[in-house]
């Protein structure tokens, strides 16, 4: 799940209340970007905030603890099996820790065990890997897996990233078919 932190205050007056897109069209307004991931439904990332976070989704505990509910005849049935009830709060450890922070200056990635913060100066691009995870690449051979980052989140972090690189899926206008003749 990501959210946002809003206390910064945008660049200049004129992008603190965006003109909505107009119909069908669907134009993207430079000022804001849609992100599917954002804590409030509907809420748009401004240019210019300080932060976005992305974290895994909370409703994963929920999920943990119906599953537990649901193994604790087995669990105390036998002797020292509730050592088994360690793993549902290993991953509940892992999902309330894990996240990604990206903002203009830098990129933080803060996994189970450690954290490191990286200038986006020093990533070179980025990655997407098997079931659209998205890793930074900081060298020849090293990678920064992004936790809880997805390909759908690229055009937020691209956004969040002050412009670092370019959204892949930025809407460009379609070449007039007159000029290249």
């Amino acid at each position: 799940m990501s959210s946002t932190d809003d206390r910064a205050v945008p660049a200049d007056p004129a992008s603190a209340d965006p003109q909505p897109a107009p119909g069908a069209s669907q134009q993207v307004d430079s000022e804001l970007a849609w992100t599917p991931r954002v804590r409030d439904e509907g809420r748009k990332l401004r240019v210019g905030s300080r932060a976005l976070v992305f974290k895994p989704s909370r409703l994963t505990i929920f999920a943990i603890l119906v599953a537990v509910v649901g193994s604790t005849p087995l669990v105390f049935s036998l002797p020292w099996f509730w050592i088994v009830l360690l793993a549902p709060v290993a991953a509940i450890a892992w999902i309330l820790r894990v996240r990604t922070t990206v903002d203009p200056e830098t990129l933080t990635v803060r996994g189970a065990f450690s954290s490191r913060t990286v200038d986006w100066d020093d990533v070179r691009g980025l990655r997407i890997g098997s079931r659209s995870r998205v890793s930074a690449v900081l060298g020849e051979d090293d990678d920064l897996v992004l936790p809880a980052v997805h390909a759908r989140d690229l055009p937020a972090l691209s956004v969040a990233s002050g412009g670092r690189f370019a959204d892949p899926a930025a809407v460009t206008d379609p070449e007039d078919p007159a000029e290249g003749h």
